[in-house]
């Protein structure tokens, strides 16, 4: 499948976190004829396994890949007069939401719309407001009595978007954070099918990224890999956004430097997009990422790990952008990395 194709199709689906199983067939259907082995665990993280070549001693290094097919969501809470009422499932910016088609996955989907009482019948002062959560329903166009029957407390509402390809290679959707991610792992596996490399290579579908790395955490410690790397997305540079803080569109993935990285993997990860003149950036963090990469380095005792980010405007909205050039660079910088692998880098790591 082709990454613009793969793309959408990831963007498109439901996978809200803790509920991502329509999502994750999706990647199974891209990893299974790249990949050697395909599983899933008990918090369904999906896990291929590309095997390299080294003898089967039981003793053959590895490496986890680890992106997260979780989106942000929303959750029922009751109905109310025709109407339905709903929280947040991880970060939901309550701005951006009023309007919006939804669809509500009762006992059969239902499109809907975000609404709120009209402009026109606010106070003044009420109009200078952002719209809180408890003033905000869901309109499906049912009777109550009707609505009560399909729609039940703990139904999964998914953002309502289909992908839009912009100009210059760019494309806009829901849930690109981060299938983004996800799409360039298929991009590695599919390119490491013409390179010769040592370790095997665990590549994950995480899950439940948005509410606290569970589905990484799990994940880490179940393949207990000798290194990882987590792929993410990060704010790309726009308007408003301080350029401390920002990476470039277009610019390649960004090689994390700080505590959350190995200053080893991040030295390879560097060294190896520039001898295969990747084009690349490079982004700090102080502390923990607030990435899967935070969740594998601390893994049992503790994993060498490193972080890329691919570039993405408007994070956590129905219309995230990144430039699709961004996810093919990722995907084979992690394959030539992968490829570079040996004991030696091993040793230097203290394994």
């Amino acid at each position: 499948m082709e990454t613009i194709d793969l793309i959408r199709a990831l963007s498109q689906a439901s996978g809200v976190t803790g509920y991502e199983h329509e999502a994750q067939q999706i990647v199974r259907d891209a990893f299974e004829p790249v990949a050697d082995t395909l599983r899933s665990d008990a918090l369904g993280n999906l896990i291929a396994l590309k095997r390299g070549r080294g003898p089967d001693d039981g003793q053959r290094r590895s490496i986890l890949l680890a992106a997260h097919t979780d989106e942000i969501g929303l959750m029922v809470t009751g109905t109310e007069k025709g109407f339905i009422r709903f929280t947040r499932v991880g970060g939901v910016d309550t701005r951006t939401i009023l309007g919006q088609e939804v669809v509500v996955h009762g006992r059969r989907p239902l499109p809907g719309i975000i609404a709120s009482r009209p402009p026109h019948v606010l106070s003044p002062e009420e109009r200078n407001k952002a719209i809180t959560l408890d003033k905000l329903f869901i309109d499906v166009g049912l009777t109550e009595e009707r609505l009560k029957e399909v729609v039940q407390v703990g139904d999964i509402i998914t953002m309502r978007r289909d992908l839009v390809e912009l100009a210059n290679g760019y494309v806009a959707g829901k849930a690109m954070d981060d299938r983004a991610g996800v799409v360039s792992l298929a991009v590695c596996l599919r390119h490491l099918q013409g390179l010769a490399h040592d370790w095997d290579v665990y590549a994950v579908a995480t899950t439940q990224e948005e509410v606290g790395l569970k589905g990484a955490t799990v994940a880490a410690y179940g393949v207990a890999p000798d290194i990882g790397v987590a792929i993410d997305v990060g704010f790309g540079k726009q308007k408003g956004v301080d350029e401390d803080d920002s990476i470039d569109m277009d610019g390649g993935p960004a090689i994390l430097v700080g505590p959350n990285a190995h200053p080893l993997m991040h030295k390879r990860l560097a060294d190896a997009a520039r001898q295969y003149e990747i084009k690349h950036q490079f982004e700090y963090a102080t502390g923990a990422s607030g990435t899967d990469a935070w969740a594998i380095q601390v893994s049992r005792q503790g994993i060498p790990t490193g972080l890329l980010s691919i570039p993405l405007r408007y994070m956590h909205t129905t219309v995230e952008t990144l430039c699709l050039r961004d996810v093919e660079r990722t995907g084979r910088l992690l394959a030539f990395f992968i490829a570079g692998l040996d004991e030696a880098f091993a040793v230097g790591l203290g394994l």
